[in-house]
Formats: structure tokens, C-alpha cells, sequence
């Protein structure tokens, strides 16, 4: 394997001949090799260096190898341990084994067997931090309050992570309830603004008359009932990070002063002639088609080109898949302790009725929906009859899809329709290439029967999801 001269190996051996050999064992290597020939001086070389691996011999003068090991566990020290003794017994192999080590040598044992059991123990080393790696950059199930493990949400949590350190505007685009003020805040909280303001707006709420003092404040007489001079929501976002929600809605006239800003970095207050530079970075969101508001003459063209510099696109929950589940098991468990309740888990009918919904409002509908079966009803497990409109309307339809055990069989017919009777009369070799579609439609069905009607069980061991094969299955009924 290909080896790091930063990695830093530690010796503990208290024979001096067994410690000169082990080092000239290891002196080939690009190996950094710190000595230690007691516990106590092991620990200070622990304290105040980062060691990547210990070869640690078990019996050592002033205390047994094994005291170090244990505590190298309880201190979730990040470093991998390798045992010496000269003790055969497997007894002590497997207690060293119990306490954090990786690895153990018998002595006496010879350079090969050294180094090879050194590079094994930095190669399973890697592997562990390449897999932590996918598990906290890659495939996360949560993230800055975002719910999910989709592929599409993968991506947005890799764009948000890759937005972050930039100044750039953010352009964030979706429907309602998708979480686009998450999304930015999270922009915000994974940026070296993180310890700045992070200051929201909805353009929408805000009249048209009061959000141009509201953004950049105003002086006092500045207007009637300007009692005051007041600074604005981008005067406090200093440092920080402004985020103007429903940017759309902004008024053409604001629009244009809000260009400028962005341009030089200035500030006017309303009815001030004098002007303030602010260090902001802008964030900006709108649940309609941004390009569709400039093409009716409600959005300045060139104001959006100067915020749709990184955009980012949240997908509706009906394209997250499995997120659905996971959002909702989320949302159980936050209200059942709120409420003081007993809810523990979705009955399978009632997994299969969220998966199947289009939930048209989003993660925001989902969450209602969870608060109100937490709410108005009691158990242990959310039934299908606690379901509110209208989701109550798709219980008939799941519970026709419920495979019964009794009607269950192993191996699927291999005739699934006559368009694929009528393809293998065709061409001889089509009784031994299946097409792609025939083979789909047998794998799913398979998976259905075997996993007994439970489509989300299926879905997980095909590797797909759930609104998938309710998808193909409607296809398949047309």
C-alpha cells in the first residue's frame, strides 16, 4: 500500500535489543517512529502528539499494556493499536481485541510479519475514514435541519456545503413548504459567517411603501410617523447574511435599489443623502418561475442575472422517495414527547398511504398531518383509521395492494403478458434475452410476494423507491 511520512507510529517496548530491532524493521519505511519503554512516558507522547498507530507490548515495567489500551478506548483516542506479547495464549489476544486493538504479534516475530501486519492495520485505517467520510459528506440522512437520505437531497446538501464559502448570491427556487429559508440558513451556519447575523425577510409580508425603509432604514422626518432614525435589516445583516425571501414580490421600484446595492456594497437610508458601506452576503428565494416574472415584465432582468450567480433548485417531497418515511418518523417522535404521547412507529398501511400521496404542500403539509395524529389520537402505533383528509381516501386503494399471506408463492409465472408471448414468436432469440421491461416488472413482483405486500420492504431491497413501484404498478394495472 502506498504509505504517509506524516504517519506517526509509536513504539512501546521497554527491551532495549527488541526495541533497536523492531526500529530497524521499520526504518525502510516512511514511517515517522516515536520510542517509548514505559507507560508513563507513553502517555506523554499520547498528550502531546497525534499517533496515527500504537505497537504496544502488553507487559511493560510499571504497568500492564492492557491499563494503556483501556484507556486509549475510554478516550476514543483516534489511533490504531497493534499488541506485542510474548504471551501466546488466545485469551489475551481476544481481551486486547475486546479493548480497541486491531491487531496483535506474538514474539518473537520476524520484519515481514511486522510490516505486513503495520500496513494492514493503516490500510483498514483509511477504509474507516474513507467510510466516515461518505457517511458525513455523502450520505447523510440529516443536515442543518434538513430530513432525508434521497439522492436528490445528497445533492442539495453538496450544494449547499459547496455554496457556503463563497461571497456569491444564492438564487434558491421551489414550491411552498419545500424549506428554502432552511436552506439558506444553512448556507449561513456552513459559512465563515456562521457567527453573524443571519436576518430573513419575506418580501411578500412587508407593504410595498415600508420595505424600502425596512431593508435599508430610514432617517428621522424621513416620512410620516419616521419619529426616529431607524437602520435597516441590511445594515444589521453586517457580517452576515441577508436573506430576502419571495424576492419576486418585490416591488420594480425596490428592485432597482436593491441592484445597486448589491453592486457597490452601499446603502442609502430613505430621506438620507449620505451613504454606508455594509459587508453582506445576499440570499435570496422565490416559490414562483423567476425567469417566467421577467418575461411578464415583474422581475428586472438584469437584477436576476445579478442574484442567480448560484442557484439552487429544492425538489417537492413527492420526488424525494423514501425521504417521506423518514421526515415523517421525525416528526412522530419531535410531537409524540411534545404532546406527551405513546406513539412509537407507522403500522405498514399507514407507511404505505404517506409514500403514496403527493403531498402538494410539501414537507409543511407532512408536518401538520404528523401533529394532528399526535394530537387527536392515542396508541402506541399510527393506524390507518387516524389518518386526516385527505389522506383518508387512499386507505381503500393500499389495502387492495396488500398481498394476503395465504395467496403468497415464491417464484413468479413467467408469462406476465402477452405482449411478451407475442415478442418471443417473433425471433427465437427472444426466448433467451427477456426485454428490460419484462425483467423489471418479474424482479418487482418477486420482491413484493417475497417481502409479503410490503412495498416499502421491497423498495429497500431492490434499491429503489417506494413511489416507484406504486408508479410502475399503476402502469401495469393502465
Amino acid at each position: 500500500m502506498d504509505t504517509d511520512k506524516n504517519t506517526l507510529v509509536l513504539l512501546i517496548e521497554d527491551d532495549p535489543s527488541l526495541s533497536a530491532i523492531y526500529q530497524a524493521y521499520l526504518a525502510e519505511l516512511p514511517y515517522q517512529l516515536a520510542h517509548a519503554s514505559t507507560g508513563e512516558q507513553a502517555y506523554k507522547i499520547l498528550n502531546k502528539q497525534l499517533i496515527d498507530v500504537v505497537l504496544l507490548d502488553l507487559n511493560l515495567p510499571d504497568m500492564n499494556g492492557l491499563e494503556i489500551l483501556k484507556k486509549l478506548q475510554a478516550d476514543q483516542h483516534p489511533c490504531s493499536v497493534i499488541v506485542t506479547t510474548g504471551d501466546c495464549s488466545m485469551n489475551t489476544a481476544i481481551s486486547a481485541m475486546k479493548h480497541g486493538a486491531q491487531d496483535y504479534l506474538v514474539k518473537p516475530f520476524d520484519k515481514d510479519r511486522l510490516i505486513t501486519t503495520l500496513e494492514n492495520v493503516l490500510g483498514n485505517r483509511v477504509l474507516r475514514e474513507t467510510v466516515d467520510l461518505y457517511r458525513d459528506k455523502i450520505d447523510r440522512h440529516e443536515f442543518c435541519g434538513f430530513i432525508g437520505s434521497s439522492p436528490k437531497m445528497q445533492q442539495i446538501y453538496h450544494l449547499i456545503d459547496s455554496s457556503a464559502s463563497s461571497k456569491a448570491t444564492v438564487f434558491i427556487t421551489g414550491q411552498s413548504g419545500t424549506g428554502k429559508e432552511l436552506c439558506a440558513e444553512a448556507i449561513h451556519l456552513r459559512s465563515t459567517r456562521a457567527k453573524a447575523p443571519f436576518i430573513a425577510l419575506n418580501c411578500a409580508a412587508i407593504p410595498k411603501d415600508l420595505i424600502e425603509s425596512e431593508i435599508f432604514g430610514h432617517v428621522k422626518g424621513a416620512f410620516t410617523g419616521a419619529h426616529a432614525s431607524r437602520d435597516g435589516l441590511a445594515k444589521a445583516a453586517d457580517g452576515g447574511t441577508l436573506f430576502l425571501d419571495e424576492i419576486c414580490e418585490m416591488d420594480m421600484s425596490l428592485q432597482s435599489r436593491l441592484l445597486r446595492f448589491l453592486q457597490t456594497g452601499t446603502l442609502q437610508k430613505v430621506g438620507s443623502d449620505t451613504t454606508e458601506t455594509v459587508d453582506v452576503r445576499i440570499v435570496c428565494a422565490t416559490n414562483k418561475d423567476p425567469l417566467q416574472a421577467v418575461a411578464q415584465g415583474l422581475f428586472r432582468e438584469d437584477l436576476f442575472y445579478r442574484l442567480h450567480v448560484l442557484p439552487i433548485h429544492l425538489p417537492p417531497l413527492s420526488e424525494r422517495e423514501s425521504d417521506v418515511i423518514e421526515i415523517a418518523r421525525y416528526f412522530l417522535e419531535l410531537y409524540n414527547d411534545e404532546e406527551q404521547k405513546d406513539f412509537s412507529s407507522f403500522d405498514l398501511e399507514t407507511e404505505q398511504v404517506l409514500s403514496r400521496y403527493d403531498w402538494p404542500g410539501n414537507i409543511r403539509q407532512l408536518q401538520n398531518v404528523i401533529r394532528n395524529i399526535v394530537v387527536l389520537s392515542n396508541g402506541a402505533s399510527v393506524s390507518v383509521d387516524m389518518l386526516p383528509a385527505p389522506l383518508d381516501k387512499l386507505v381503500g386503494d393500499v389495502e387492495a395492494t396488500l398481498v394476503p399471506r395465504a395467496r403468497l408463492t415464491p417464484v413468479i409465472h413467467t408469462a406476465h403478458s402477452s405482449l411478451e408471448t407475442a415478442v418471443n414468436a417473433q425471433d427465437p432469440l427472444n426466448l433467451q434475452i427477456q426485454p428490460l421491461a419484462v425483467l423489471e416488472r418479474r424482479a418487482i413482483e418477486q420482491a413484493i410476494a417475497l417481502c409479503e405486500g410490503n412495498i416499502p420492504r421491497a423498495a429497500h431491497y431492490l434499491g429503489i423507491s417506494a413511489a416507484t413501484i406504486y408508479r410502475k404498478k399503476n402502469t401495469w394495472q393502465g
